[in-house]
C-alpha cells in the first residue's frame, strides 16, 4: 500500500483533472467593449459561468438560491430499474430560496457527466429514485426542498460531474469527483 504522502498528490491531480474535464471554456475577452456598468458586467460574468464546488457545500446562485450536494452514493439498482445499469450513483440534492419570490422547481436544470460523455438519469422507485418528482412544485420565499436524483456509471471507477444551474443559460454549480 502507498504512503499517504503519495496518494494526496495523486488525488489532488484527479480531482484536477476531473474539475478541468467538467467545465466549458470560458467565454472570450476578445469581445467588444460595451457601455455596460462593471457591475452588470460582473452580473453577467457570473451568469454564464461555472463555479466548482465540492460535494457536500453550498452554493448560493446570483438568484438567491441556494443548493447543497452530497457526496455519491454508488448502488446496484433493482431490476425494474429504468435504464438498466450495473451501477448507479445517487445524490441528495438540498435547494433553499433566500430571493424575494417562488421559485419554479421545473426551472432547474440537472446534468450528470460520466467521462465527459451526458449519463443517464436512473430512476427506480423500488430503491426510492424516482427522479425530479417535485418539478410540478413552487418553492416559496424562506423555504428548503430535499431531493435525491440518480445516474447510470461504469461499474469501475470513474469521473463524474453534477451541473446544476437554476435556470436554462444560467451559472452552473458543478459538482465533481470520483465515483
Amino acid at each position: 500500500m502507498a504512503p499517504v504522502r503519495t496518494l494526496r498528490p495523486a488525488l489532488a491531480a484527479c480531482l484536477l483533472v476531473v474539475a478541468t474535464a467538467c467545465t466549458t471554456p470560458a467565454a472570450s475577452d476578445d469581445a467588444s467593449p460595451s457601455s455596460e456598468t462593471s457591475e452588470s458586467s460582473e452580473y453577467d460574468k457570473r451568469m454564464s459561468t461555472e463555479h466548482t464546488v465540492s460535494f457536500g457545500k453550498d452554493y448560493q446562485f446570483v438568484s438567491g438560491i441556494t443548493v447543497a450536494v452530497s457526496e455519491p452514493k454508488s448502488f446496484r439498482p433493482s431490476s425494474a430499474a429504468y435504464p438498466q445499469s450495473d451501477r448507479a450513483v445517487s445524490f441528495d440534492i438540498s435547494l433553499y430560496n433566500d430571493g424575494q419570490q417562488p421559485y419554479q422547481l421545473s426551472q432547474l436544470a440537472i446534468e450528470g457527466i460520466v467521462d465527459e460523455q451526458q449519463a443517464k438519469q436512473v430512476v427506480d422507485a423500488t430503491q426510492g429514485f424516482n427522479g425530479l418528482n417535485e418539478a410540478d412544485k413552487d418553492l416559496p420565499p424562506q423555504r428548503n426542498v430535499r431531493m435525491t436524483v440518480a445516474f447510470a456509471v461504469p461499474p469501475e471507477p470513474t469521473s463524474f460531474c453534477l451541473r446544476l444551474r437554476p435556470r436554462t443559460g444560467s451559472e452552473a454549480a458543478v459538482y465533481a469527483g470520483s465515483v
